[in-house]
């Protein structure tokens, strides 16, 4: 199959425009509902889908979301009228996304580390193969898709071949993805666990990149039709000395000048961990500096914590209220033009 290398930047570039970012609502079934239950609300297949829909149906927020990456389930659901998700966002202006790694499995001969899973068919799962998979979800409107490695920091850890195994299977998933048209959203995450400095995490994360650019050269990935979505540089969350939120963004751009190909489609990045409020203070410090990257956001928690908290407590309208706070305020950092005032 011959990837659409148009099509790819032209998406690309559209889910990185300026004042623009992601929403990622792709937690797995098993993960939303055991959010819903934190805010002590059941779950099921409805619950989760009529918390998505009302997020999705906040008016303006399509000025803020270029993009929303969709778990299976939601992608094949309805808003409350009937309109399926997909052509709902597509009618806002809203790109839909998806999800397409089926979760993370023991490395073996690696005790404590991990490598994603979803290239190959799981008939015990229900999963076809990735490709098969990617061109359904075309069919069905999707026009990017995620990817996510899970790199921990520890005694003896990362290992080598956790690196090369993660930035393998990301690089393959990458030009599967491209080959059925769709933007692969690369999300190397190395995970804030732990105790070690923001050194540590500086040193892991340049070493992942370079070998996960390295795997894209190998595998024929087309960097522009491609978007980054790293962790930022933050010390685990049992170090003893934390970073101030300049020395976050000024760690995590060097980080990135250090490892990442100037050609690719933009970066996204992830929240990981963060508050909202540090998350948003991160992006804006960054971007306020100017880069030759377009910096933006592809924030689940960090768009969604208030906005479910919201859902549970107050109703629908609480909760789109929520969401169109926090995806305003990441809009303003994308310039550099968010400010602690505008949170009250």
């Amino acid at each position: 199959m011959c990837m659409d290398k148009a099509l790819l930047e032209a998406t690309a570039a559209a889910l990185v425009a300026p004042g623009k970012g992601i929403l990622a609502a792709d937690e797995s079934n098993g993960t939303m509902s055991k959010r819903l239950e934190g805010v002590g609300l059941e779950s099921s297949a409805e619950a989760r889908r009529a918390y998505r829909a009302n997020l999705f149906a906040t008016p303006g927020c399509e000025d803020a979301i270029s993009g929303v990456i969709l778990y299976d389930e939601t992608i094949r659901q309805n808003m409350d009228d009937g309109t399926q998700i997909p052509d709902y966002l597509t009618s806002r202006g809203i790109i839909p996304g998806i999800k397409v790694d089926t979760g993370t499995i023991d490395l073996e001969g690696c005790p404590g580390e991990k490598t994603t899973k979803g290239i190959g068919a799981e008939p015990e799962n229900g999963w076809a193969d990735l490709g098969t998979r990617c061109a359904e979800y075309f069919a069905m409107g999707a026009r990017f898709a995620k990817w996510r490695a899970v790199i921990k920091i520890g005694d003896g850890m990362p290992s080598d071949q956790c690196i090369r195994s993660n930035a393998d299977a990301l690089a393959q998933y990458a030009r599967i993805c491209q080959d059925a048209d769709l933007v692969p959203i690369i999300e190397p995450e190395v995970l804030m666990d732990g105790n070690h400095t923001g050194d540590k995490c500086s040193d892991v994360t340049v070493e992942v990149l370079r070998k996960t650019y390295e795997m894209c050269e190998v595998h024929g990935v087309y960097l522009p039709g491609t978007l980054l979505k790293p962790n930022m540089v933050i010390p685990g969350n049992a170090s003893t000395v934390q970073s101030t939120r300049d020395q976050v963004a000024t760690s995590t751009i060097d980080c990135l000048s250090l490892s990442t190909p100037r050609a690719i489609g933009g970066i996204v990045f992830l929240s990981g961990g963060q508050s909202d409020e540090d998350a948003t203070a991160h992006l804006n410090i960054m971007n306020a500096g100017g880069q030759e990257w377009q910096l933006s956001y592809s924030y689940g928690r960090a768009l969604q914590a208030a906005a479910l908290k919201a859902w549970a407590e107050d109703g629908a309208e609480a909760s789109q209220a929520a969401f169109a706070h926090r995806a305003k305020m990441n809009s303003l950092a994308r310039s550099g033009d968010w400010d602690i005032s505008l949170e009250s």
